[in-house]
């Protein structure tokens, strides 16, 4: 996955631009994203690899020759790895696994490769915006070894230096509603060097119980666990037009489905 992901941003914009976003679409390769009328720092191609018969395989990149079959191996081994999270969160959540990973089973699993170029003056840009993951759980993979990401913790940012081959896990938005705040999304962002550029490889999974982003109700009183409800229930499809209302407006997403 590392090497066909820096020799596709290592081509020439008119070969990457054979699977360039189409007008009315998300997936493709791009500049993606744009908050509060500000481009991010960074050139993306973002694929949806789960379930199979989602995937729309006209944009997904044949240069290099490799990019699709590393990118199918790489996708299901991050299920994989994926699922053995999720049973050590139940067993640690003391629900049953099925509880848990039933949540996820199914559900659209996309893709974000993001390359960050170098700018001669960092501190007029950003790579990536501080925001908190809005699916289920995040698996991000450093392509190369130059930093760039941080995380926010009692109001200060700090950089996140994962071990040499290590991947970075986040607890997005939905987990940290399903184990009603056990497990705790992070805001984050990328700010971009002077010198190298950035290359990342990020896997995205969704996650919804019978259709709501809500408490797993294992966890709640109501059903025989020990926990009072912190978050409302919300439909998902309702959940992603609030949260990404709120993200544009950088308002606080999680504070307004507290109870």
């Amino acid at each position: 996955m590392k090497d066909s992901t820096m020799q596709f941003f290592g081509l020439p914009l008119g070969r990457k631009n054979a699977v360039a976003v189409r007008a009315d679409g998300f997936e493709g390769y791009g500049h993606h994203y744009s908050r509060m009328s500000k481009l991010d720092w960074a050139e993306s191609v973002i694929l949806i690899t789960q379930p199979a018969e989602d995937r729309n395989m006209d944009l997904w990149p044949t240069d290099p020759p490799m990019f699709k079959p590393a990118l199918e191996e790489y996708s299901a081994e991050v299920t994989k790895l994926m699922r053995q999270l999720l049973v050590s969160m139940a067993l640690d959540l003391g629900v049953d696994e099925k509880a848990l990973t039933g949540a996820f089973e199914g559900k659209r699993q996309s893709m974000a490769i993001h390359h960050y170029p170098p700018c001669q003056h960092p501190e007029k840009v950003i790579g990536n915006t501080a925001h908190t993951d809005g699916l289920g759980l995040t698996v991000l993979l450093h392509v190369d070894d130059t930093p760039g990401l941080q995380m926010l913790r009692g109001g200060r940012w700090f950089p996140v230096r994962p071990a040499a081959g290590a991947m970075v896990v986040n607890v997005g938005d939905i987990l940290h509603i399903l184990t009603n705040g056990a497990y705790r999304s992070v805001e984050h962002r990328v700010v971009v060097g002077a010198d190298r550029g950035r290359t990342t490889a990020v896997v995205f999974q969704d996650a919804s119980v019978g259709g709501m982003v809500a408490p797993l109700p294992e966890l709640l009183i109501v059903n025989g666990g020990g926990e009072k409800a912190r978050y409302r229930s919300i439909p998902r499809f309702e959940y992603l037009k609030v949260r990404f209302s709120a993200l544009a407006k950088r308002k606080g997403f999680l504070d307004s489905l507290k109870l």
